[in-house]
């Protein structure tokens, strides 16, 4: 329990006791955070207007009047229907700083929970690298589950691996089929038409995207193909284990280029799970044969069956929600709730990371679990998507630019800026921190946006030294080292009479708030708080750095050293739960 908690619990006892004098009994009231700099935790007086009988601002003031401070309440005031309080400063100063000297990196962990949390992310389609405008969907995905991890649950992220739709047989069917002739043709001819050098060639074109390019090209070509293509299709669907696995051998070639890519802006994954399990193990068949009992049932002229979804707010053409085809095999619908049915059974909480594309699917999927007796729902997290300043992107046309193109350039970007400012470092030196820098410079600027807004990437606000951005945040950490590394060993020292400059106190005031923000931004899936705070933390180390000497503090020094040892602390947590890197230096 933090000290904002201890200070939570005095303020309702007190408001409970002035509320009772008031003769209003046991009435319900909250203590919230307050979202006014000059308030620590204010009480609503709207609600209290019925049981009271009196107007809001009224209540606010009689309140005001009848408490005085004592304890750790500093002041208490009325304004606009709200009862105000603040924390004795002294009291936050030492009851911060004890509890992360106490606590060190564990700061601002909640008590284990026991709740089991499913975070399914990034889950693209395998038949090609992963593209800038999808890239909120891993960043957001493995934050978000730091984040649950730190708020105490049992996280386990997941990737639903896509390897039965028609894309990754027609992968498969170029992999075994196409020439090497064909594929270096195709590679050239994509590279003309899109204008790309020699030089960029190998970096952007993977060559199994190739592969599928020639593939898709014979398809509409060659009748035989087609026919070839549309076996494999039959065969996969009737469970036929020979074809099953050789388009997972297909398919794990291309996650291994994924899993690379994840790899370099530090997200891994716990389980894949692969989509076509769910036809060999009969359990997508089953959901089948279920939804077909329901009353929502029903069959198209060419005998493909759906449920009618009006009844559960799908609207126009929509309603009719397919779960077979005419020929009687399953769907990528189908075998999404054989999917999520399977994930009920291995969490108490699932949350899906979804493009903003995916908004009816999921309404729909929903739908289709209550039809099937479903008590839980899975919860949608949805983004949209990231575009470039030139505009968005199109997969079609092959005008795409890839999370590994962008991870490229910002690390060279990071190095770019540090070889100017550090002249006196080691050329490995420089090229490691570009790296942490230029990858914590992505995560951080993708997911400081509300993932529901519209996002536009640009370098100017990613690689901003001085900015509300990944390189400050770190540049700030790697202050904060400094000065503990020219101060050499020192005693810890929370005694808050040597620590009552207002930057000081705002600091602390800062410091005292991780918890509550770590809540939010995992529990209620609000990872752009995470950001936002760090921000604030920085900002607030960097006036308190301005303000007061540290080194040079007299009898003030080991006070002020232990504030920016526990910043330090709190810093490189939030730096790693944006999983980002912490460099000591800069």
């Amino acid at each position: 329990m933090t000290i904002m908690d201890d200070f939570e619990k005095e303020v309702s006892a007190v408001v409970a006791e002035a509320i009772k004098g008031m003769g209003a009994g046991d009435v319900q009231f909250s203590v919230e955070r307050s979202s006014v700099e000059t308030v620590d935790l204010a009480v609503p007086c709207f609600p209290l207007a019925k049981a009271l009988r009196k107007a809001p601002k009224a209540i606010a003031e009689e309140l005001a009047a009848a408490i005085s401070p004592s304890g750790m309440i500093s002041s208490v005031s009325a304004a606009n229907g709200f009862l105000n309080f603040n924390i004795d400063p002294a009291a936050l100063v030492k009851g911060t700083l004890d509890e992360i000297c106490e606590k060190g990196s564990d700061y601002g962990t909640l008590p284990k929970s026991g709740i089991r949390v499913n975070v399914e992310h990034t889950s693209t389609n395998p038949t090609g690298p992963i593209h800038v405008g999808r890239a909120r969907n891993p960043i957001i995905g493995d934050t978000l589950a730091r984040c649950l991890k730190k708020c105490g649950h049992d996280v386990a992220t997941e990737y639903y691996v896509n390897d039965v739709g028609k894309q990754v047989v027609v992968l498969t069917w170029g992999v075994n089929n196409a020439t090497p002739e064909e594929v270096a043709a195709e590679i050239e001819e994509h590279a003309r038409t899109i204008g790309q050098n020699e030089k960029e060639r190998d970096k952007t074109d993977h060559r199994l995207v190739a592969n599928y390019r020639v593939a898709n090209k014979k398809m509409e070509a060659d009748p035989a193909v087609q026919e070839q293509i549309t076996s494999m299709l039959r065969g996969f669907e009737a469970g036929d284990h020979q074809v099953i696995d050789t388009v997972r051998h297909t398919a794990e070639i291309m996650l291994d280029g994924l899993r690379e890519t994840l790899s370099n802006i530090n997200v891994t994954l716990d389980r894949y799970t692969w989509e076509s399990g769910y036809i060999a193990d009969g359990s997508a068949k089953a959901i089948v044969e279920k939804l077909k009992e329901s009353k929502y049932a029903g069959k198209t002229d060419d005998g493909a069956w759906f449920v009618d979804l009006k009844d559960f707010g799908v609207q126009g053409k929509n309603t009719k929600f397919t779960f077979t085809r005419s020929d009687g095999t399953t769907l990528y619908t189908t075998r999404d709730l054989a999917y999520h049915m399977d994930k009920f059974t291995r969490a108490d909480r699932l949350i899906d990371v979804l493009g903003e594309d995916q908004k009816l699917g999921s309404k729909q999927l929903c739908s289709a679990l209550e039809i099937l007796g479903s008590e839980r729902m899975p919860e949608p997290l949805f983004y949209a998507f990231v575009s470039l300043p030139e505009g968005k992107m199109s997969t079609r046309k092959g005008v795409v630019v890839y999370l590994d193109d962008l991870i490229d350039e910002s690390v060279a970007r990071a190095y770019e800026e540090i070889s100017k400012r550090r002249s006196d470092m080691s050329e490995e030196k420089m090229r490691e921190i570009a790296r942490i820098v230029g990858v914590g410079a992505i995560r951080y600027n993708i997911v400081r946006v509300q993932p529901e807004k519209q996002f536009v990437f640009k370098w100017e606000d990613a690689l901003n030294f001085d900015g509300n951005s990944g390189p400050y945040l770190q540049y700030v950490h790697a202050r904060a080292c400094s000065l503990l590394r020219k101060a050499g060993g020192f005693e810890h020292d929370t005694d808050p009479s040597k620590l009552t400059d207002e930057f000081e106190v705002k600091l602390a005031k800062v410091l005292s708030e991780y918890e509550a923000v770590i809540r939010s931004a995992g529990d209620d899936k609000k990872v752009h708080l995470l950001p936002a705070y760090g921000h604030e933390l920085a900002s607030a180390f960097n006036q308190f750095y301005a303000a007061v000497s540290v080194l040079d503090a007299g009898s003030c020094r080991n006070a002020r050293l232990t504030l920016v040892e526990c910043a330090k602390v709190v810093l490189a947590d939030v730096l790693d739960c944006l999983g980002m890197g912490a460099p000591e230096e800069m």
